[in-house]
């Protein structure tokens, strides 16, 4: 369970979400927003 702001929503959500590595090496948590279901990303820091 991560915390991220839903940029459609314009507010923080909580989200379920997958850690992924992007191409920089920032650790990401990725997942849907549960209210209207667009991709929320939030960036944990270096991997």
């Amino acid at each position: 369970m991560y915390n991220g702001y839903c940029v459609k929503c314009k507010e923080k959500r909580d989200f379920q979400g997958t850690v992924t590595v992007s191409k920089t090496g920032m650790r990401m948590a990725k997942g849907p927003c549960p209210v209207c279901g667009t991709t929320v990303n939030r960036i944990l820091g270096k991997a």
